[in-house]
């Protein structure tokens, strides 16, 4: 049974595709009002249109503390009040750490982990005034490295332990804080990553269940269910609960034996085809470029 979120105000960013879209479209479902934050103007139109109900989009850099604590001031302004935000915005890029782009390096920490930061430092005071709901989106990359991952896998670490320590600080003052995991969800980013052949191929030969992708709409209907339970963690793939009983055992497992003899058989392939190709991945990703280029100039 769906939990309704009847009139209250939701803000989630990178809610312009994927994950942001789709989630922004079940909350409203359930009668939330939503504020979008993205940064593609014509994507985050189109979805608040799709929604309807006064559903209002920003387009900001969740990187950018002004624009961002700008967006906090004018979505109380316009809704009174902020019921949740949902930090979801996120860019990926992969490949060995010694061969990736050092920008790509920083710029998946600067918006997965950073972005995150600076999400909740411009709304917080809003969810102090309500005694909200903060949910971190974080991913599977948070409990288990991975091989050219490290990236991604550093900034969703870190997102996590940031929400963890942030739930102690605002717990007091009414303010709930939430982790939601993912595993491998049918995204731009995931089917961009799925891209370059090598990169495919490490990641179907995980282990099962971790090496299939899954379908995004039952995944969002179960952090829908977190946000209306105000939940401290969101699983939105059922066996990624059980991961956290194990999460003790995998950086021996992966970093030794079973990590570098997946390495060895990988890096010839790699070597192959001139290495992993560069970039952030996904349509997301090529937008968050394309942002920064204008900026440059």
């Amino acid at each position: 049974m769906s939990r309704s979120l009847n009139g209250q105000v939701v803000v989630v960013t990178g809610a312009a595709r994927g994950v942001g879209a789709t989630l922004a479209r079940t909350l409203a479902a359930r009668g939330a009002r939503l504020a979008l934050v993205g940064l593609e103007p014509d994507e985050l139109k189109a979805v608040a249109a799709e929604i309807g109900s006064g559903t209002g989009h920003w387009t900001a850099d969740v990187t950018d503390r002004e624009a961002m604590a700008r967006v906090a001031e004018e979505v109380v302004e316009r809704y009174g009040r902020v019921d949740a935000v949902v930090a979801n915005a996120g860019v990926a890029t992969g490949g060995p750490f010694l061969a990736m782009d050092p920008a790509d390096f920083d710029r998946v920490v600067q918006v997965n982990l950073l972005g995150g930061v600076v999400t909740a430092r411009a709304f917080l005071p809003a969810l102090i005034a309500s005694r909200g709901y903060l949910l971190q989106i974080a991913s599977l990359a948070a409990i288990t490295p991975a091989p050219l991952m490290t990236a991604y896998c550093a900034s969703k670490a870190g997102v996590e332990a940031f929400a963890h320590c942030l739930r102690a600080e605002v717990g007091f003052k009414g303010v709930k804080v939430g982790v939601g995991y993912l595993s491998w969800t049918d995204t731009d980013m995931v089917r961009g990553a799925d891209e370059d052949d090598v990169m495919r191929e490490a990641r179907r030969r995980l282990p099962w269940p971790a090496n299939r992708t899954y379908p995004l709409e039952p995944a969002v209907e179960r952090i829908a269910d977190g946000i209306a339970r105000r939940s401290p963690h969101v699983y939105a793939q059922w066996w990624l609960r059980g991961m956290q009983s194990v999460r003790g055992y995998l950086p021996g497992l992966i970093g030794g034996a079973i990590g570098q003899r997946e390495m060895r058989r990988l890096e010839p392939r790699i070597a192959a085809a001139g290495g992993i190709r560069h970039g952030l991945v996904g349509p997301g990703g090529a937008a968050d470029e394309r942002a920064r280029s204008q900026r440059a100039l």
